[in-house]
């Protein structure tokens, strides 16, 4: 039944389990262990635990087996495991199924965490990362190699909004034998299909809009039964990235209006972007909705929505991208993203402060970038709000 049911239906109601007591909302089960009726039963167990039997909860837990099984079937993967955060799942799709010579393509345009998993942690291990411009199919072509192992993109990079075209860098990593790995973060669940498009795997924090509400980090690894189950599952249970009841119990609560989110915080976007196309104080507005962003046209057939968030460029650069936070009322200053409140991001001197100068100019992160995470609040209360802090610039 739950294959034939819509999306936001798929969100609030799959996977669900209830004690003998019968309760609406899902039942946060924290217990850290499970008692056996007897010593044959423990040893059964640890044998092959059966669809729903649990051992200690690093290994899985009722709460957190919701979750999974709702993520999987809002996403259309055969499974998932549930992470402690974003980068834990990142981290942890990668080094499960990594071992020393093998070689991983990546874009470049990455979250500055992602990039330090890529760069400094694969490499310790003896893995060789070559890294691209996402958008260059050529350059794609030219870098995947016989031997490479995984390519590995964020659908929309952080934070300069560039969309990888995912169908088609999964056909030139499909050639070669490689897994695709995508971080779908800014492409969110509802807007984006990319298991569909190619992906073999695809990771989500769900701190971002799948809570989004500012509560709890996590995150999730979908993809087949085999590689969730006999490749993360094992690596994660036993290095202890596991996500916790309490969490899970969190994220099943966003997954309810996540849906309804996305929409409301998609269409602010939207109408910001087009109020500030003209600005005089802003040198670019980034939002992949919009009919100039370069791959717009990438962006309807992928996507068919612009998402949640965009960038925007001032000129005068820091004191102008200070001036300009400073002045923000209805929005807050911080790093998140997703949330039902607007958020407001200096990538430069925060999220992607570690970069060399050479890596922030080579990925358009000038010093006046402003990345602007859209909220469910009222529209005309944003953009009054964003065109008075203009103001003070």
């Amino acid at each position: 039944m739950t294959g034939q049911l819509k999306p936001r239906t798929r969100a609030v109601h799959a996977g669900t389990r209830r004690s003998q007591y019968g309760e609406v909302s899902e039942a946060i089960f924290l217990t850290q262990g499970f008692v056996y009726e007897t010593a044959e039963a423990a040893e059964a167990r640890f044998v092959e635990a059966g669809p729903d039997e649990f051992i200690y909860a690093r290994y899985g837990n009722p709460t957190v087996a919701m979750f999974e099984e709702r993520m999987a079937a809002l996403e259309g993967a055969e499974d998932a495991f549930a992470t402690a955060s974003g980068m834990a799942a990142v981290s942890g799709a990668l080094m499960s199924m990594l071992k020393a010579g093998d070689h991983v393509v990546s874009a470049r345009a990455l979250f500055g965490s992602c990039l330090y998993v890529l760069e400094e942690v694969l490499t310790r291990f003896g893995v060789e990362v070559t890294f691209v411009d996402g958008t260059d199919l050529e350059a794609w072509a030219a870098a995947i190699r016989d031997d490479t192992a995984a390519v590995f993109f964020e659908s929309i990079s952080n934070p300069t909004l560039q969309v990888v075209d995912i169908d088609a860098v999964s056909k030139l990593a499909r050639d070669k034998g490689a897994k695709v790995l995508v971080d779908n973060v800014f492409a969110t669940p509802v807007w984006s299909k990319a298991l569909v498009q190619g992906a073999d795997v695809v990771i989500y924090s769900t701190t971002k809009h799948i809570d989004g509400q500012g509560r709890a980090l996590g995150g999730v690894i979908l993809g087949t039964q085999e590689f969730i189950r006999k490749t993360v599952e094992p690596y994660m249970k036993h290095t202890g990235g596991s996500m916790s009841p309490f969490t899970a119990w969190v994220m099943l609560k966003g997954l309810e209006t996540l849906d309804l989110r996305v929409r409301a915080q998609t269409a602010n976007a939207t109408a910001i972007a087009a109020a500030l196309a003209e600005h005089e104080k802003i040198a670019r507005v980034i939002y992949p909705g919009s009919n100039n962003h370069p791959q717009h046209a990438l962006v309807a057939r992928q996507m068919g929505q612009g998402g949640t968030v965009l960038s925007i460029d001032l000129n005068g650069g820091k004191d102008a991208a200070f001036r300009f936070l400073n002045g923000i009322e209805v929005g807050v200053i911080s790093n998140n993203l997703g949330d039902a409140k607007t958020i407001m991001t200096h990538p430069a001197t925060t999220t992607h402060q570690r970069l060399p100068q050479d890596q922030k100019d080579a990925l358009g992160i000038s010093d006046g970038l402003v990345r602007i995470s859209v909220g469910i609040e009222d529209e005309t209360d944003l953009v009054a709000d964003i065109l008075r802090a203009l103001e003070r610039v």
